[in-house]
C-alpha cells in the first residue's frame, strides 16, 4: 500500500489540535454524532479520522464548506474533497486528518467507526456531542 507523506501544517499545529478545532467547528455548525478517532499507527494515510452526520445534502455540504474554509484560514494542507455534489458521503482530506461527512443512512451503512475500531476515540471538546459507542 502506498502511504502519502505526512506534510506539516503551516503554521505547525498538532493533529490532535487540528482534529479538535474541526470537531468544535462541526459542533458549532450543528453537525450530529461527531466522533474523532486517533488512527496513528493503524491507518497508513492519516493520523486522525473525524466522522460527522449532516441532516441532509445541503447541511452536509455546508459542513464540508466550513471545514475547507477553516483549512484555508489556518493554512492546513488540503488534498481535496470527494462526494460533494451528491452530499451523501463527503470526504475532506486534510493530510493527517480525514473527515467523513455522512447523511444518517449512509453513515450506518458504511460504518466507518467500525472499520477503524482499532483506533482510539479522542475526547471531544466541551460541547461537542459524541456518538454512543454501542450504536455501532
Amino acid at each position: 500500500m502506498i502511504r502519502k507523506p505526512t506534510l506539516p501544517t503551516i503554521p505547525a499545529i498538532s493533529t490532535e489540535e487540528k482534529s479538535l478545532a474541526l470537531a468544535t467547528l462541526f459542533d458549532e455548525k450543528q453537525g450530529e454524532d461527531i466522533v474523532v478517532i486517533d488512527v496513528t499507527g493503524v491507518c497508513p494515510i492519516a493520523e486522525s479520522i473525524i466522522v460527522v452526520t449532516g441532516r441532509g445534502q445541503r447541511h452536509a455540504q455546508s459542513l464540508a464548506d466550513a471545514a475547507v474554509e477553516l483549512a484555508k484560514q489556518r493554512k492546513f494542507l488540503s488534498f481535496g474533497v470527494e462526494g460533494y455534489e451528491a452530499g451523501m458521503w463527503i470526504l475532506v482530506d486534510l493530510n493527517d486528518v480525514i473527515i467523513h461527512i455522512f447523511q444518517e443512512d449512509a453513515r450506518h451503512f458504511y460504518n466507518i467507526e467500525g472499520l477503524w475500531a482499532e483506533g482510539e476515540r479522542v475526547d471531544a471538546p466541551r460541547g461537542v456531542v459524541r456518538d454512543a459507542e454501542d450504536d455501532f
